[in-house]
C-alpha cells in the first residue's frame, strides 16, 4: 500500500483517522490536495503493513481505493499524481503551456557585465536569470565564483530587470543565505546524490532545479527527485543536461529522449540545458529548438556578452545576439507544437 486515493467528500476527522493509523506503524503519511481528490502518499517500508491492516484501511469511510506502487520513486511517479505538476515563480507558472527560458553567464564575473547581460536577455524574451555565484569547478585553481557578492548582483539584476533568479548551490551551510538571494535553488549534476544536500533542500519552501548526474540513469534522477519530495518540498524541476557517454565530439551527450520519458513517469516539470548538454556555442540553438520539441518545459542557455573573456564555459557561451535569433527559432517551434515563449 503506498497511495491512498479519497473521496470527494471525505471529512479532516477521517482523514487524520487514516493518518494516524499509518504513524503508529512507522510510516510518514504525504497529503496531496488536488481540484477533485486528496491523495495520502505512503512513505516508508509499507511491507509493514498486513493484507488485514490494509483492508480496514480500505474500510474505513472516506476512502475510495489502495493502490501499490511498485516503482521505488513514490512521490515522483505518475501513480501518485497523474496531472502534471505546476511550480509558480512570483508571477510564473513552469510546467504549463509556456516553455520558460533561463538564460545567463555561467559564472557570475561582475556587477556592470551581469546588469548588463540580464538586460539583454530579458529584452529577447528570457524569463528567468541564471548565473553561479558557488561555482564546483573540476580544477581547485579555476574560478570558484564571487559567492555572497555574487549573490548580491544577482539580487540587484532581478531588481533591474524583474527576471527571478536561478543559481546552484553547492553546501547545505549556504542554504540560509542562498534563500535570501535566490528564487530557485539549482542542484548541480555533481551534486545530484549529494543526499545530505537534497534532504536540506527539501526541508524549504524554495523551487529546486535538480540536474541529471553525468552518469546517471533516469531512474537514479527520480530516486534523488524522490530525496526531496520526501521532506515536503514538492517544487522540484528535472533538468537533462547531458550524460557521459564513448563520443567524445560533444562536451556530453544530450538525452533528448530523457525528456518524453520522463514526462511518462513523473509528474514534475522538465528542464533541458544544451549548453551543459554540448559544449559547443554552435550546437546550442538546435539542440535548444530540439528540445522544446521534445517536450521541455524550461531552457538553460549560457550567455555571455564576451564569450572570449568568459572566466567559466565562454566556449558554449551564446553572444546577446545570438541568444535573440535562438529565441526566435524557439518561439517558432513552441508555437508549433502547442506551447508558447
Amino acid at each position: 500500500m503506498d497511495i491512498i486515493v479519497l473521496k470527494p467528500d471525505v471529512s479532516d476527522e477521517q482523514i487524520e483517522k487514516i493518518v494516524k493509523k499509518l504513524e503508529l506503524k512507522g510510516l510518514k503519511p504525504h497529503i496531496s490536495k488536488g481540484t477533485e481528490r486528496t491523495i495520502i502518499g505512503v512513505i516508508g517500508d509499507t511491507s509493514k503493513i498486513t493484507e488485514d491492516e490494509e483492508n480496514a484501511i480500505r474500510a474505513i469511510p472516506g476512502v475510495e481505493e489502495v493502490v501499490r506502487i511498485l516503482k521505488p520513486y513514490k512521490l515522483a511517479s505518475r501513480d501518485f499524481k497523474k496531472t502534471d505538476t505546476v511550480i509558480k515563480v512570483d508571477d510564473l507558472e513552469i510546467g504549463g503551456k509556456k516553455v520558460h527560458v533561463a538564460a545567463g553567464p555561467c559564472a557570475v564575473e561582475n556587477r556592470v557585465t551581469l546588469i548588463n547581460i540580464a538586460e539583454k536577455i530579458k529584452s529577447a524574451g528570457a524569463t528567468f536569470l541564471r548565473g553561479g555565484a558557488f561555482k564546483p569547478r573540476t580544477s581547485p585553481y579555476s574560478f570558484q565564483g564571487l559567492g555572497v557578492e555574487g549573490l548580491k548582483y544577482l539580487a540587484e539584476a532581478k531588481e533591474k530587470t524583474g527576471l527571478p533568479v536561478i543559481s546552484e548551490i553547492m553546501d547545505p551551510r549556504d542554504i540560509d543565505i542562498m534563500i535570501d538571494y535566490v528564487d530557485i535553488l539549482q542542484i548541480g549534476t555533481r551534486n545530484m546524490q549529494n543526499f545530505k544536500l537534497l534532504m536540506e533542500v527539501g526541508s524549504v519552501d524554495k523551487p529546486v532545479l535538480l540536474k541529471r548526474g553525468m552518469s546517471a540513469t533516469i531512474k537514479e534522477l527520480l530516486m534523488a527527485a524522490e530525496y526531496i519530495l520526501s521532506r515536503g518540498n514538492e517544487k522540484v524541476i528535472l533538468c537533462e543536461r547531458g550524460i557521459r557517454t564513448f563520443e567524445t565530439a560533444t562536451r556530453n551527450t544530450l538525452d533528448l529522449s530523457a525528456v518524453p520519458l520522463l514526462k511518462s513517469l513523473s509528474h514534475l516539470p522538465v528542464a533541458v540545458d544544451p549548453s551543459h548538454g554540448v559544449g559547443k556555442r554552435e550546437l546550442v540553438s538546435p539542440m535548444a529548438v530540439a528540445a522544446v520539441a521534445a517536450g521541455a518545459d524550461m531552457l538553460l542557455i549560457e550567455v555571455h556578452t564576451n564569450p572570449e573573456e568568459a572566466l567559466s564555459d565562454g566556449e558554449q557561451s551564446l553572444t546577446p545576439e545570438q541568444f535573440k535569433e535562438m529565441m526566435k527559432k524557439v518561439a517558432a517551434v513552441a508555437k508549433a507544437v502547442g506551447r508558447e515563449v
